[in-house]
């Protein structure tokens, strides 16, 4: 075994795989993915007839390793990727103790979509005299993706989902909430109204969070809710929209976020929802896109006691579209059929 790529989540370590499978078809390498949540029996088997190149997840690699069940001795490539979603899910640890049973003698590559203080320390730490490759500026990601706003009470929020993903035009969506928690239950009103969706966080075995990701592909499901952690390893072709029915406390996140969409040159759409405990978020990820996002004021959910900062562009009427689903009993009576800018 030569080469070593680590990644911090389940979906990210086979996404790599993947494509180690379909780059290097014609190839004589041998490649295998490690993770944990699913038996290691097979793992291994494939381990002992002899591989080129190891994708892993942290835990599982450190299992293995205590068990003897493999050796680092011979690796001659090192990739950690994301470093810093390794940091926030707090496996620095495991990662400086798989560092140290590396041969001194290697070649080591350091991907971070950012560079705070703690990760910039750690790069110092793990790279000798690095070059430095910056493919594109932090918020240059949001160049091609047509971002809106909508300032909305907390408990308006579920409704008015349901009413935007009304719009068959929207083919597929990824929806992000800040917990596990809030992902079920995202995905539960969603199906509820007759919106095929599915969640995906840490609590799910990897067979089920397998089996969403693919009926996602597929198009069996049209939603796909998921927590932050869950969503880093998705990379879904033609992914046309990001909703932000929570958003994210760290800036830096919007941008991963939205970044699903919109990838290798094609549009995308951002659409946020901001309660009111959620303002000071919202002037952090602008301070960090430098520039506002654009506002729809015009809608049935909207916060009187909130005025626009900056509206968004000339919005379009849609005819009104009936629902399957129950509103509380305050919003029951709101019109269904609300100006918005189309997608």
């Amino acid at each position: 075994m030569k080469v070593l790529v680590l990644t911090p989540t389940r979906e990210l370590a086979i996404q790599v795989s993947d494509s180690f499978k379909a780059y290097g078809k014609y190839l004589p390498l041998k490649s295998h993915v490690i993770f944990g949540g699913v038996s290691q029996h097979a793992q291994v088997q494939t381990l002992a007839k002899g591989i080129d190149i190891l994708v892993a997840t942290p835990g599982r690699l450190i299992d293995l390793m205590n068990q003897r069940l493999l050796s680092l001795e011979q690796i001659k490539f090192f990739v950690l990727d994301e470093a810093d979603r390794m940091l926030d899910m707090g496996f620095i640890h495991d990662v400086k103790r798989i560092i140290a049973k590396l041969p001194a003698q290697r070649q080591t590559l350091f991907f971070s979509a950012t560079m705070s203080p703690e990760i910039q320390a750690l790069s110092s730490s793990l790279l000798k005299h690095p070059v430095k490759v910056e493919a594109t500026p932090p918020a240059s990601t949001v160049d091609l993706i047509d971002q809106s706003l909508y300032y909305v009470e907390k408990q308006d929020k579920k409704s008015l989902l349901i009413d935007i993903l009304s719009d068959q035009d929207i083919k597929t969506a990824l929806v992000f909430t800040r917990t596990k928690h809030g992902a079920d239950k995202v995905a539960k009103f969603l199906n509820i109204a007759g919106i095929r969706s599915a969640a995906i966080h840490g609590n799910k075995s990897q067979n089920a969070r397998q089996a969403a990701l693919q009926d996602f592909k597929t198009g069996a499901i049209r939603v796909m809710v998921a927590t932050d952690i869950a969503a880093r390893g998705i990379d879904i072709d033609g992914m046309s929209h990001v909703f932000n029915f929570e958003l994210p406390n760290t800036p830096e996140t919007y941008v991963h976020r939205i970044g699903r969409t919109g990838r290798a040159g094609a549009t995308g759409v951002a659409v946020s929802f901001c309660d009111q405990e959620e303002r000071e978020y919202l002037r952090d990820i602008q301070k960090l896109i430098k520039r506002q996002i654009p506002l729809i004021a015009d809608h049935p959910y909207k916060v009187p006691s909130i005025v626009p900062e900056k509206a968004a562009r000339p919005l379009q009427n849609r005819p009104a579209r009936s629902s399957s689903h129950s509103g509380n009993n305050q919003q029951g009576n709101k019109r269904r059929n609300f100006s918005r800018q189309r997608a």
